[in-house]
């Protein structure tokens, strides 16, 4: 084991990992430490402690680590020393309200963002919080509830002294800012007729950009003002977009026809009535789309009508893929906006990673992509063969390496370039749906239900 002083004053002087995805969403550590290779429950392990349910992912800051979870009617907040793992805190708030969302989802999914004043929570099912380095509750505002029938995921980010917060949701879309120092709001950007997505905002000098299901959004960082926007396809943006050389990279799933039969079909399959609607009941037997009746049931009145089906059949048909888009402009922006578009291969909730010049994509089966940030060309495809299944975590990246772990916890390490190579899989034993920080060399990564921090000895 590292001595502990050591290890501190390592972890204290490398750059910090404060949001989802790390620097500015990145997912690139700041050190360019060296992390391991090889490493599981019974190696290469610095420390160990368990953890309540959460798919929230690690943040460090100031040698915190901060995470949240849930546990029973709980929505918790936990605080580390990233050194040693020991627990700094714990602090619990009830649900101020309560409402069923996918079973992929829970009330911790979101992660939470941190600086030298503290850690900022978001919960679905209560809002906002905030806590001093100590635990001590500086703020909290109350949200929601919200309308997304898959659940709230989006993080909180801080910049310019405010706490960032995406809320799409089915109506009421907004974008809002909150003063870092006292929770007060600074301005709410509405966001008409966006809909569900789950994707965190970047920052660019002093633009915050969001990415939703229909289009991509900047608007000025002190104000709120919109500046430019753009359209896209999806099927629900996920993760957070990148940025390269003065461009955004965005990454949506979606689809060139309509993913689902036509209304016709449907109702003459399940229409058992005739009155030309679809209860929950006649809806039961169609096998593929049951489980996402309440998500088609827009209205929430118990029956799918065409408009309904409609509109859900058309969902993320369009203009979808991985896109280079420009990052200056006003107002709506043209098609050359987008310099190239990429639609093969796509990762549906994993964020890609750009690094050294190379865009890594992962999708589930294993799947990695390798393209030319600059120009969209494919450099390499491929799968990571002791690595299926599915995928929720996102690539991260860090000494010439990337790192991306399966929901099963088959952690697949690649050394990076135009010809990657996958140089190990470690099996972790246990499912992994959060994306793991790297910090210092060290690699805190966070299981169903325990933490780890991995280093060379």
């Amino acid at each position: 084991m590292i001595p502990i002083v050591l290890l501190a004053a390592t972890l204290a002087s490398a750059a910090d990992w404060p949001r989802f995805r790390g620097p500015n969403g990145s997912g690139v550590s700041g050190d360019e430490g060296a992390p391991p290779v090889e490493f599981g429950p019974e190696k290469n392990v610095l420390w160990k402690a368990p953890v309540p349910f959460g798919q929230s992912s690690p943040i460090v800051v100031d040698g915190r680590l901060y995470l949240t979870a849930t546990s029973g009617e709980d929505l918790i907040t936990l605080a580390y020393e990233a050194a040693s793992g020991k627990l700094l805190w714990r602090r619990s708030l009830k649900r101020a309200h309560t409402h069923k969302t996918y079973k992929a989802n829970d009330g911790a999914s979101p992660t939470p963002t941190a600086d030298a004043g503290g850690v900022y929570s978001f919960f679905a099912d209560f809002g906002l919080i905030a806590y001093s380095p100590s635990g001590k509750e500086r703020w909290r505002m109350p949200l929601g509830p919200f309308d997304n029938f898959y659940g709230m995921a989006a993080s909180p980010v801080l910049s310019n002294g405010m706490v960032y917060l995406l809320c799409d949701q089915v109506r009421g879309s907004y974008l809002l800012a909150v003063d870092a120092a006292n929770g007060r709001e600074r301005w709410r950007a509405v966001r008409d007729g966006m809909g569900e997505s789950w994707s965190t905002p970047v920052i660019y000098k002093d633009q915050v950009i969001a990415v939703g299901s229909k289009r991509v959004d900047s608007y000025h960082a002190s104000t709120g003002e919109p500046r430019w926007w753009i359209p896209i396809s999806s099927i629900g943006a996920m993760g957070s977009p990148a940025i390269h050389e003065g461009r955004l990279v965005v990454t949506t799933d979606g689809s060139d026809e309509p993913w689902m039969p036509t209304w016709a079909a449907e109702r003459t399959k399940l229409d058992k009535n005739g009155d030309g609607r679809l209860s929950s009941e006649e809806f039961r037997d169609d096998k593929d789309w049951f489980e996402h009746f309440a998500w088609i049931n827009s209205s929430h009145d118990a029956f799918i009508d065409s408009t309904e089906w409609n509109a859900a059949r058309v969902y993320g048909s369009g203009d979808y893929g991985v896109a280079s888009i420009t990052l200056d402009g006003k107002g709506k922006l043209d098609a050359s906006a987008v310099a190239w578009r990429f639609k093969r291969n796509l990762p549906y909730v994993p964020a890609p990673v750009l690094y050294r010049g190379v865009l890594y994509i992962v999708k589930s089966g294993g799947i990695v992509t390798a393209l030319d940030a600059r120009t969209g060309a494919v450099l390499k495809q491929g799968r990571t063969e002791q690595a299926p299944g599915d995928y929720f975590s996102s690539p991260i990246a860090a000494g010439g390496r990337i790192y991306v772990a399966s929901a099963e916890g088959k952690v697949s390490v690649i050394r990076a370039g135009a010809d990657w190579e996958v140089l190990r899989v470690n099996d972790m034993g246990e499912d992994c749906l959060a994306t793991p920080a790297l910090i210092g060399g060290r690699i805190f990564l966070r299981t169903r239900g325990a933490l780890f921090a991995f280093g060379a000895r």
